[in-house]
């Protein structure tokens, strides 16, 4: 419906086509048959969330699938997809002006719009941020010419590159003493380690997951750095259909440099000048051999080491996007730089409410919950704030979703089912807990997090069948001192102890 001075008006909008927008947008839609949903986003393809499983109270699985918006059009009759990015945000007279010229005023908005990679530099055009689609296509264009390559990051991105890639070899750069910090401790990296020095890879198991790119994207002669528009974040399995090969014939070949960061960056010419040694990849734990070759770019460590590379990945994380909508609004933004919102995900301005990685989660959380930038937590997000929003819209009260209740993620990592639950890196505990551990090498690893008794986080990897038993335990916070290392035990069958 038209407004004032051209300006369309709906009672609802959602800007970004990732996992949150697109949920809040379809929940909203269910809802609210007869009205107009207005869903911004500067992409020309949605993420929807398919074949969806329950898989435990909290813990859920699904299928990231990148669509052509009119599938979300038929799907939805009331939802409008506006391909554009937004240009400004005037909260005060509910107002969103695109970048293609037009206005759109809303009764109820909800941010959607993601977050970018945290590049360790900007501008250079041999470092590279894979957080959505079209980068990790630049990514496996330019790795098809590589030989060598300096990965920095030691996240769930960082640690899926590092495993898929092959014929290549692999600097890989972290800030922590092991691998994968944001999801193990150093006893689970310990455990997945053979995994990765493994002379060939194993089939992966199957992914039913179906591609979808738009035709006439590619574009001719990008440089490695370029990157376009914003995409929504990748989900699960997103190396999927990727062809992550280099241009050497081994598979895997991986060299970890612990307690590092990327102190500089050098161009070929550069380095020349500095008249400084470059190491070759090391054979054995002593190897420095000064390296003949001449590479594009020289990466400088923290730790005094310099190697050459074809090109960088900067997997450091992300930050929220939230620039678009700063300017003239008075958002409360966290110390992380998301929106804040509180537990009915309304930010600090009136009918604005965000969910996925550009909110900051403001409200006093459950003991066993906590805030990460994840694709099931933008689902839960963008379905919990599209509820928020109907009931605000309707005079009406809602509860708290129960997914908040604890945190829960299921992933997989070097072909390994992996499960988290809760306080699993006993975050925040302070020293007043302890650790139990189950490992059979190469099996399954086993670890939960108990404080006076009680059960307060649990990582498992491996096919342990435990996450729903332990999932109960951890939210009934039953006292377990009775049994003590018999919870373990792998010759009782603790799954029919507690049902």
């Amino acid at each position: 419906m038209a407004g004032p001075g051209g300006a369309v008006r709906g009672r609802f909008a959602v800007v970004g086509g990732g996992i949150a927008g697109v949920t809040c947008a379809e929940k909203l839609a269910a809802e609210f048959p007869s009205e107009d949903i207005f869903l911004v986003t500067a992409s020309p393809v949605i993420k929807a969330v398919t074949n969806f499983k329950q898989v435990s109270k909290t813990l859920e699985e699904f299928d990231v699938e990148e669509q052509p918006s009119s599938l979300l059009e038929k799907r939805y009759p009331n939802i409008r997809v506006i391909q554009s990015g937004v240009k400004q945000l005037k909260s005060d007279e509910h107002k969103i002006y695109t970048e293609d010229g037009k206005e759109f005023i809303y009764e109820k908005l909800c941010l959607c719009a993601g977050a970018k990679p945290k590049l360790i530099v900007e501008g250079n055009p041999y470092v590279l941020g894979i957080r959505d689609t079209d980068s990790a296509q630049a990514f496996q264009k330019n790795l098809a010419q590589a030989e060598r390559i300096v990965v920095v990051g030691n996240g769930g991105i960082a640690l899926e590159l590092v495993y898929e890639i092959q014929g290549c070899e692999v600097i890989w750069a972290i800030k922590d003493k092991a691998i994968g910090n944001t999801f193990f401790d150093a006893g689970a990296a310990e455990f997945l380690l053979p995994k990765l020095t493994a002379g060939s890879q194993e089939a992966p198991i199957e992914c039913k997951r179906t591609k979808y790119t738009v035709e006439g994207s590619e574009e001719k002669g990008r440089s490695p750095g370029a990157s376009d528009k914003l995409g929504s974040a990748l989900g699960p399995d997103w190396h999927e259909g990727l062809h992550l090969k280099g241009t050497q014939e081994f598979s895997h070949k991986v060299h970890i440099e612990i307690l590092c960061e990327v102190k500089k960056i050098h161009l070929q010419q550069e380095f020349i000048q500095l008249q400084q040694t470059s190491l070759t990849f090391p054979k054995g734990e002593k190897n420095v051999e000064a390296d003949e070759v001449l590479w594009p770019v020289y990466v400088e460590l923290t730790n005094g080491k310099i190697y050459g590379c074809n090109f960088i990945v900067s997997a450091t994380g992300v930050v929220p996007n939230v620039e678009p909508f700063l300017d003239g609004n008075n958002f409360a933004v966290g110390e992380d730089g998301g929106l804040q919102v509180d537990k009915h995900m309304h930010t600090s301005l009136p009918d604005v409410f965000a969910a996925g990685d550009i909110c900051t989660a403001a409200w006093e959380p459950s003991p066993v919950w906590h805030q990460m930038r994840l694709w099931t937590q933008a689902r839960q997000m963008g379905w919990y704030a599209a509820k928020c929003m109907a009931a605000e819209a309707l005079g009406e009260s809602v509860d708290m979703d129960f997914s908040f209740e604890l945190f829960a993620h299921i992933t997989k990592f070097f072909n390994y089912k992996v499960v988290v639950l809760g306080k699993y890196n006993a975050q925040g505990l302070g020293s007043e807990h302890e650790l139990m551990l189950r490992c059979t090498k190469g099996h399954e690893y086993i670890k939960v997090v108990m404080q006076n008794g009680r059960m307060m986080g649990a990582v498992l990897i491996g096919e342990t069948d435990l996450e729903e038993t332990f999932e109960n335990l951890i939210l009934n916070q039953m006292d377990l001192s009775a049994y003590g290392e018999d919870l373990l035990n792998p010759d009782i069958d603790i799954e029919d102890y507690f049902d």
